[in-house]
């Protein structure tokens, strides 16, 4: 890796640092590598630049995608909407806002696991809104593992990439914090304008 590598940019907490900053500067210090970086490798992108990877047009696999989804003002990440496998767990478990959650999406096929900040969660539908915010944030706190779920939705502020969001098509998207950089499709079902750009609600989603 050259000295031009480029910050990921992804927060993701898996080098010990709660942000990509804060580990730059501990490089700088020469007390860390950035071959701690779980980004690091050019490898890991398939010979892609790294900030083609996560802020362009194409995808790991070199596939397209119309937009990219970022998260609400004043957010850490978008809202992902979920459905843990075994839905009675809300109720069982009492899952509260601000409890963190574990689990790999499953449903969609998605091999990572993830580390989720609960927003709501409801004890009738069992479906939980939730922040991804790496696993940092669950150093030190009582953790709910789900074991696996289904990815119901994403909901955020989009950068139009190949065309912006369609309301009732479905349509490739990138959520900006995802660790593989690979494309989702789901169907738009909201899609709305405020000061700070384009808000939309994409479910029904699938790794395709």
């Amino acid at each position: 890796m050259g000295e031009d590598w480029i910050l990921p940019g992804r927060n993701c907490g898996a080098c010990g640092y709660g942000t990509c900053d804060e580990f730059f500067a501990a490089i700088q210090s020469g007390t860390r590598k950035k071959e701690e970086c779980p980004f690091s490798s050019q490898h890991l992108c398939q010979e892609v630049p790294c900030t083609q990877a996560v802020l362009g047009s194409f995808d790991i696999l070199g596939d397209p995608f119309d937009f990219i989804l970022h998260p609400l003002p004043g957010e850490c990440s978008a809202r992902k909407i979920l459905l843990p496998f075994r839905p009675d767990l809300v109720e069982k478990w009492d899952i509260q806002p601000g409890d963190i959650l574990t689990g790999r999406p499953m449903g969609a096929g998605c091999p990572v696991q993830h580390v989720l900040l609960v927003l709501s969660a409801s004890t009738v539908s069992g479906v939980i809104v939730t922040h991804v915010v790496g696993p940092l944030s669950s150093r030190g706190r009582e953790v709910k593992d789900l074991e696996a779920y289904h990815i119901i939705g994403f909901e955020g502020m989009v950068e139009s990439v190949r065309q912006v969001p369609v309301f009732g098509r479905r349509m490739r998207f990138l959520p900006a914090y995802c660790m593989m950089n690979l494309a989702h499709t789901g169907v738009v079902n909201q899609v709305f304008s405020r000061k700070e750009g384009l808000q939309v609600r994409v479910e029904d989603i699938r790794l395709l």
